[in-house]
């Protein structure tokens, strides 16, 4: 039976990563174009703190943290935290940023009357309260699960639980996608369907996680998805 439920990270996944808009972060900061040169998961040989949140030598939070001061320091400020570095880079414009293979996943999902949720380890910690108000998509979601408030980090089998149980569904009908393969395999240990997000090939990925929903590939920038 496929699954009931597609339940996906936020930074990353909806929303393209930092990695992916440097020039975009470079022109709200009056940067050098170039400036910006660590790219994580799209060159890992070159990001060797990438490298070490990878082996869980430093945890992902504590990789923004370093990255935030980094970037804070160049424009002459003192950024202790990640929602100031997301704020000023990303721009006036929240919904440039969102992936359009994502927009039509969640709407495909949405059409065909599957439940939505978002599960993340720092939403309003990176992005701010007031970030819902501002990204219309957010809407679409039955439920939200956010470790900024429940303090409950993805892989803990406790944040799988509470999403489930907020969805009203069991953990197998369920299908999670997060770009950090630790989530991913805590996902799979908590009994639910996952995939492994790979920022490189975004569409793979959501179209992977369609098909174990039931559904056909969506199509970026038609109505639904379709």
């Amino acid at each position: 039976m496929p699954a009931q439920a597609l339940v996906l990270d936020f930074g990353g996944v909806i929303s393209r990563s930092l990695f992916e808009t440097h020039a975009l972060s470079e022109r709200e900061l009056g940067l050098v174009p170039g400036t910006l040169a660590w790219r994580g998961p799209f060159d890992p040989a070159g990001d060797p703190l990438w490298r070490d949140m990878q082996a869980d030598r430093i945890s992902e939070r504590d990789y923004w943290r370093v990255r935030a001061r980094e970037v804070g320091r160049l424009v002459g400020e003192d950024w202790d935290r990640m929602e100031t570095f997301v704020r000023r880079v990303r721009g006036a414009d929240v919904g440039a940023v969102i992936r359009p293979e994502a927009a039509a996943a969640i709407g495909a999902a949405k059409t065909a009357n599957k439940r939505l949720a978002i599960l993340s380890n720092e939403l309003d910690l990176f992005y701010g309260t007031e970030f819902r108000t501002r990204l219309p998509l957010l809407a679409r979601f039955d439920v939200i699960v956010d470790a900024t408030h429940t303090e409950i980090l993805k892989p803990d089998p406790r944040a799988y639980a509470l999403c489930s149980g907020r969805l009203g569904l069991p953990g197998a009908a369920c299908v999670f996608l997060d770009d950090q393969l630790r989530n991913v395999e805590g996902a799979r240990r908590a009994g639910w369907q996952a995939v492994h997000f790979d920022m490189t090939e975004p569409q793979r990925s959501f179209d992977a996680a369609l098909a174990l929903l039931g559904l056909p590939p969506a199509i970026p920038g038609s109505a639904d998805g379709r």
